[in-house]
């Protein structure tokens, strides 16, 4: 069983070359407070903003994969990893500090992440 805590963040997706006219209007026009990324994510492009104790990332979509996908707070991500990798496809994701994750791919093509808060 997997101890689910709280959605961590809601990426969505923009255009290359997009995040000036995304920061007008996420952050002119919404009023959203934009977060630096991690630097181990920045060459990626898009932008992060803080909504309540959520996060909204906009991520530069490739023409093939998705980046798309929720990201879900759990208590124990070895745990869950060792019982997911025998049944689904594990997706590496590239360190964030402060955080141990990785994502699957759903029987229907979702990109699902699973992460740990670490000190």
């Amino acid at each position: 069983m997997i101890n689910f805590k709280r959605i961590d963040h809601v990426q969505i997706c923009i255009p290359k070359g997009k995040e000036n006219e995304a920061r007008a209007f996420y952050t002119d026009v919404i009023g959203l407070k934009e977060i630096p990324k991690p630097a181990s994510l920045a060459a990626n492009g898009g932008l992060w903003y803080q909504l309540a104790d959520i996060e909204l990332h906009l991520g530069v979509e490739p023409e093939i994969i998705t980046r798309r996908h929720p990201a879900f707070e759990i208590a124990d991500v070895p745990a869950a990893r060792a019982l997911l990798e025998k049944k689904v496809k594990i997706v590496e994701e590239p360190d964030i500090p402060g955080r141990i994750r990785f994502a699957f791919i759903d029987p229907f093509g979702n990109k699902i992440e699973l992460l740990q808060m670490i000190d």
